[in-house]
C-alpha cells in the first residue's frame, strides 16, 4: 500500500485494508456499547412553572404525579412484605430501647404517625424561631439581643443554670394578659375571664395538621440532602478506604499536640468567636454583597479546584486493570432553548424556562455525541433518546467506577465562556458564546444553552481478543 507523507495521520487511527474479495475481510465491526444518559445535578427539566430556587429536587420530581397525600403515605410507608419481622432491630438476650418497644405494625405505625403529626408543632415553631434568630429574619435589632444575650453568658458562664428558670419565666410573660391586649395596663388589671388551655393536638386534616405535614417533609429532605454530603466521608472512617491508616495517624498527631495547648486556649473568648462567627456569616450583608464578590473573584479557581478534587476522587477509586490500562476521554452534549417563563427574576441563569423539550424541529438534538448538535441521534432523526449507543473501537470499555461528569471548566471553550455548572449560552443559533444569557437575546427571537459530559474509558486487551 501507499504510503502517505502529507496527510498527519493520528496515533490512533486505525488504517482500513482493502480486499479483492468481498466474502473474506479481517475487518471487525466497532462494538456497540449502551450507557444511561448523565443525571445533571440541578432541578428537573420541564418544570419552568416554577422557579429553580423556589422548592427541592424532590418536590420538582413528584409536582408531576397526581398522588394525593393519603395515597401517597398509604403506598409507600404502609405496604410491608408478608414476611416481615415484627422486631427488625431486636436481638435475643438484650434489653427493649425505645426504638424496640412495640413491634412493627401497620396500626400502631398509622396510629403513632397520627399523634406525632398532631403533636408535633411546638419543635417546629421552635425551629422557626431559631432560624429567624440565626439568619437575621426579624431584623438586626431581633438578632441583636439575642447575640448580647450569648455574649453575656460567655463572660459569665455560671448563669447558664439559671436558663431552665428564665425559660419558664419568658413563657409565663409570653402569656400574659397584658400582651394579648396591646400593651393596655388598664384593661389588663379589670377581672377577666381565665383563658382556657390551649387543645392538647390539632384536628386531622386541619391548616396547622397539614403545616406539621409540610414540616416533616421538608425536614426529612434537609436531613436526607445532609446524609447525602456526609456520606462519601464515611468510608474513609470505618476502613474501607486506604487512606483510612493516615487520617488516624494525623488524628493521633492532632489529639497528642492538642492536650498540651488546651490550658493556654481562652474558653471564654474561643466560645465567643464560635458563637458569634454563624451570625457573621449569614449576615445579609455578607450573604448578598460579600459571598457574591468572592465568588466572582475566584470563580475560575474554585471551578478548576472543584474539578481537581472530583478527578482525584475518581483515581482513587480506580481499580488495579484502570491503572495498568490506557485511559481516554469520550464526550457528550447536552443542548437546551429557553422559553420565556413569567414570574422569574433569574435573567435566564437559573433553570426556570430551559427545557430540552423547547429545541425547535430540524434544529440540534438533547443529547448529541458531537459539538455539532447532530451526531449520535437516532436513525430516524427523533427527538431525546433515554439511552446512547456508542461505537468504541474493539477492546475499549467505560470505567466502572465513574459516571459521566460535567465540564465545569468549559475546555472546549474556555473557562471564561461558561457559567458555574458548565453551561455555555449563546444566541438563538447557537452563535456568540457567553457565560451569561444577555439581555438582547431575551428580548429577541430566543436564546439558548449547551453542557459538555465527559467519561472515561479504558483498554482491556481480553476484551480485544
Amino acid at each position: 500500500m501507499a504510503t502517505i507523507d502529507y496527510v498527519e495521520i493520528p496515533a490512533s487511527a486505525t488504517r482500513l485494508q482493502s480486499c479483492a474479495s468481498q466474502g473474506t475481510s479481517d475487518l471487525r465491526p466497532a462494538v456497540k456499547v449502551v450507557t444511561s444518559l448523565p443525571h445533571p445535578e440541578s432541578t428537573p427539566r420541564g418544570t419552568p412553572s416554577t422557579p429553580a430556587s423556589a422548592q427541592s429536587p424532590t418536590a420538582a420530581a413528584t409536582a408531576k404525579s397526581g398522588f394525593s397525600l393519603q395515597q401517597a403515605l398509604l403506598s409507600s410507608t404502609f405496604q410491608l412484605p408478608a414476611n416481615a419481622p415484627s422486631a427488625p432491630r431486636a436481638t435475643k438476650g438484650t434489653p427493649k430501647l425505645l426504638s424496640t418497644r412495640d413491634p412493627l405494625s401497620i396500626p400502631i405505625t398509622t396510629a403513632n404517625f397520627r399523634r406525632f403529626v398532631a403533636k408535633v408543632g411546638p419543635v417546629f415553631w421552635l425551629q422557626d424561631r431559631l432560624e429567624e434568630i440565626v439568619m437575621w429574619r426579624r431584623g438586626w435589632k431581633y438578632t441583636a439581643v439575642w447575640m448580647c444575650a450569648y455574649a453575656f453568658l460567655c463572660y459569665y458562664p455560671r448563669l447558664a443554670l439559671l436558663l431552665p428558670v428564665v425559660a419558664v419565666l419568658g413563657v409565663l410573660l409570653g402569656s400574659h394578659s397584658c400582651l394579648r391586649n396591646g400593651g393596655d395596663v388598664a384593661a389588663s388589671s379589670q377581672p377577666a375571664k381565665v383563658p382556657p388551655p390551649p387543645p392538647a393536638q390539632v384536628s386531622d386534616w386541619s391548616m396547622d395538621w397539614l403545616a406539621n405535614v409540610q414540616a416533616i417533609q421538608n425536614l426529612m429532605g434537609a436531613f436526607s440532602d445532609a446524609h447525602d454530603q456526609v456520606y462519601p466521608i464515611v468510608p474513609h472512617l470505618n476502613h474501607s478506604s486506604p487512606y483510612t491508616p493516615v487520617i488516624f495517624s494525623l488524628t493521633v498527631a492532632t489529639l497528642v499536640v492538642s492536650v498540651p495547648m488546651v490550658a493556654l486556649i481562652p474558653l471564654r473568648t474561643t466560645f465567643l468567636v464560635l458563637g458569634l462567627t454563624p451570625f457573621a456569616l449569614t449576615h445579609p450583608f455578607t450573604m448578598y454583597t460579600l459571598y457574591p464578590i468572592i465568588f466572582e473573584m475566584t470563580a475560575g479557581h474554585l471551578a478548576t479546584l472543584h474539578v481537581r478534587l472530583t478527578r482525584l476522587v475518581d483515581n482513587d477509586r480506580l481499580e488495579d486493570k484502570h491503572w495498568r490500562s490506557e485511559l481516554r476521554e469520550v464526550e457528550l452534549w447536552e443542548n437546551e432553548r429557553w422559553a420565556g417563563v413569567s414570574g422569574t427574576d433569574d435573567g435566564g441563569t437559573g433553570d426556570a424556562g430551559w427545557s430540552k423539550a423547547n429545541l425547535r424541529p430540524g434544529e440540534r438534538k438533547a443529547w448529541t455525541r458531537g459539538r455539532d448538535g447532530w451526531s449520535g441521534v437516532s436513525d430516524d432523526g427523533s427527538g431525546d433518546v433515554s439511552n446512547l449507543t456508542f461505537s468504541l473501537s474493539p477492546g475499549w470499555l467505560f470505567v466502572e467506577t465513574e459516571d459521566w461528569r460535567p465540564d465545569l471548566e468549559a475546555s472546549w471553550i474556555g473557562c471564561e465562556h461558561a457559567d458555574q455548572d458548565g453551561w455555555v449560552y449563546t444566541d438563538d443559533v447557537w452563535m456568540h458564546p457567553s457565560s451569561a444569557p444577555r439581555d438582547v437575546w431575551k428580548q429577541s427571537s430566543g436564546m439558548t444553552r449547551r453542557r459538555r459530559w465527559v467519561r472515561r474509558i479504558y483498554y482491556d486487551p481480553a476484551a480485544a481478543g
